[in-house]
């Protein structure tokens, strides 16, 4: 539940003790975030990758932005990296390539629910209609039969979030690099509940600020969804998104690299 503030900042609903305290702050973050744009530090824009926590902590930050240190601008899927403003800096989680396929296939394969209802198109139609888990599109990759290798790439071309790789949002590992310093952040999805909670301590946003436990609100697939893969199918999708890899490896040396960066 949130509360409106006389300067139109949202805050959470509170006991009315906390509430004073909330207030003060965003008082003092409004004059945190005057200065740091009277100085020339721009926007922290949050780019949402799909498949990849984005839906969690989105929700998070939606709910405490106004209390950040920095004004936050939050976008869904549009916003790529290589269209930042010059000047802004960028916060984004990635994952594992695979496991980033896995979840996207059956969240397409359920056209988005319960969160959302997106139906299929129709190629994602004609590829469900073919392909029943993930592990069998993965294996139709390299299928002895030419006409289910053919169907099993029209499908990856065809579902959606299967079908956009990390270079959609990056272009690849050259274009990353050379906007590095307009990296704010970079989390993971494998460690999405000590990322978030490490980005909230940069951005100086409260403690009471948290990830969604509610199944619907973070977007997570249900319990009993088969998402196992068998070794063929791991290497035909290692294969088919190398490119996803090599920038996944980059992301996670810069954060090695650059302790600024946030991330572990």
């Amino acid at each position: 539940m949130m509360s409106e503030t006389q300067t139109g900042i949202r805050l959470p609903m509170v006991h009315t003790s906390q509430n004073r305290t909330f207030r003060m702050l965003n008082m003092v973050r409004r004059c945190q975030r005057a200065v740091s744009r009277f100085a020339g530090e721009g926007d922290i824009r949050f780019i949402h990758v799909g498949k990849t926590g984005g839906s969690a902590v989105r929700h998070a930050l939606g709910e405490w932005s106004g209390l950040s240190k920095r004004r936050i601008i939050i976008h869904w899927h549009d916003l790529r990296f290589t269209d930042l403003p010059v000047g802004d800096q960028a916060i984004f989680f990635l994952r594992d390539p695979v496991r980033r396929f896995v979840s996207s296939f059956y969240s397409r394969q359920r056209q988005g629910r319960p969160k959302y209802d997106n139906p299929w198109n129709s190629d994602e139609a004609l590829a469900f209609s073919r392909f029943h888990t993930a592990n069998e599109l993965a294996r139709g990759l390299s299928a002895a039969d030419a006409e289910v290798r053919e169907h099993a790439q029209d499908a990856m071309r065809g579902i959606q979030h299967v079908n956009q790789p990390y270079g959609w949002w990056f272009r690849d590992e050259a274009s990353l690099l050379s906007r590095v310093d307009d990296i704010f952040f970079i989390g993971f999805q494998e460690q999405l509940a000590d990322d978030f909670n490490r980005l909230r301590s940069m951005l100086g946003i409260p403690a009471e600020a948290r990830l969604p436990d509610d199944e619907v609100l973070a977007h997570r697939a249900p319990d009993g969804t088969d998402r196992s893969l068998d070794p063929e199918a791991e290497r035909n999708l290692r294969d088919w998104y190398a490119a996803d890899f090599r920038l996944y490896e980059r992301c996670r040396d810069l954060v090695r690299a650059h302790s600024r960066l946030g991330g572990r």
